[in-house]
């Protein structure tokens, strides 16, 4: 399974983003909480549609669950399509993965 965490930035040390289709970074992660790879979110800056895209983006890469503080309708709605579990937290990332 990966799992894809909405980061601050690139690696544990950062936090959580409580912007899910704008965090700045996806973290993806193995079941063993390796990191695989750090996205840097092209999406992050620009117009509409970031959540719709980040999701296409995800699944693209095989992520199963997104792991982020909040995400907007129209991106619960496209992670849904994708069947991407979407877990809501905050926080420190190394604390969470602890």
């Amino acid at each position: 399974m990966i799992i894809a965490i909405a980061s601050t930035s690139g690696d544990f040390k950062g936090n959580i983003s409580d912007q899910g289709g704008r965090a700045p970074y996806y973290l993806l992660l193995n079941e063993k909480n390796e990191i695989l790879e750090a996205l840097k979110n092209p999406f992050a800056q620009g117009g509409g549609g970031a959540g719709f895209s980040v999701a296409k983006m995800l699944e693209q890469k095989d992520v199963q669950k997104l792991i982020a503080g909040k995400i907007g309708d129209n991106m619960q709605g496209a992670l849904q399509e994708r069947n991407i579990e979407y877990i809501s937290a905050s926080g420190l990332i190394e604390d969470y993965l602890k």
